[in-house]
């Protein structure tokens, strides 16, 4: 299995919602699964980690080429992390409350420019 479907399975992180710009993760992998066809469009997985107060906090999501250098996370719902997000009086968020602040931290990080990086890999390897 890859790594991006292993971070929800690294020890838990709890995490404040509301301090979620102050996390410093960088790119760990990316992952190329699908180099694309007729049939189906280019796709893979990308993972970010860093260190936090207790622990390496995780996140990785699904990835789809949609033109040459132009790609897109395939489910905004579905980020992978091992981060608990707390609300302001300490409770643990749902899925549907966390899935904002998990899609920040997406926002935040540069991970197109490593997808389209990794991809370049691909193709050079297949030229």
């Amino acid at each position: 299995m890859d790594a991006a479907w292993n971070v929800d399975g690294w020890p838990p992180i709890l995490w404040q919602a509301s301090s979620v710009p102050q996390l410093h993760l960088v790119h760990l992998e990316t992952n190329v699964i699908n180099s694309g066809d007729d049939e189906e469009p280019c796709s893979g997985q990308t993972v970010w980690g860093g260190p936090s107060v207790g622990g390496t906090a995780g996140v990785a999501w699904d990835w789809v080429r949609m033109a040459p250098g132009i790609v897109a996370m395939v489910d905004p719902l579905t980020v992978i992390t091992n981060l608990r997000l707390l609300g302001p009086r300490g409770q643990v968020l749902s899925a549907m409350q966390a899935a904002p602040h998990l899609n920040e931290i997406v926002h935040s990080l540069p991970w197109q420019d490593e997808v389209n990086r990794a991809l370049r890999r691909v193709e050079l390897t297949a030229a």
